[in-house]
């Protein structure tokens, strides 16, 4: 079972995430999100555990407590939607446009210097 961990303080260690999972159960691995730029946790987790059972055990009693002064918000993982892999629209920029530079007169224009 794929348990989402949300609102994590900060500075909280993959181990110590492990640890507070494991009072419900074996834990098979535990994945805290990290940003890209900055190399800091995004506040949020992924926590696999091996048995339904002991993971929905872990939702219930974890759901709402209290770790390192922050209200855990926890989960079973959503699947990630599917990205489409041509066009479409996905936010973000784009390569439309440029910034200055030299622009081409059109071809006509270039023929009567």
């Amino acid at each position: 079972m794929n348990i989402y961990v949300g609102n994590l303080p900060y500075q909280i260690t993959e181990e110590e995430l492990k640890t507070a999972f494991e009072e419900y159960g074996e834990v098979a691995s535990v994945k805290i999100v990290i940003d890209r730029e900055t190399g800091r946790s995004k506040g949020f987790a992924f926590v696999e555990m091996g048995d339904a059972t002991q993971g929905a055990s872990a939702i219930e009693e974890l759901d709402g407590a209290e770790l390192l002064g922050r209200t855990l918000r926890v989960n079973e993982a959503r699947p990630r939607p599917e990205r489409s892999s041509g066009g479409g629209n996905r936010g973000g920029g784009g390569n439309r446009g440029g910034g200055g530079g030299f622009n081409r007169r059109p071809r006509e224009d270039r023929d009567n210097f």
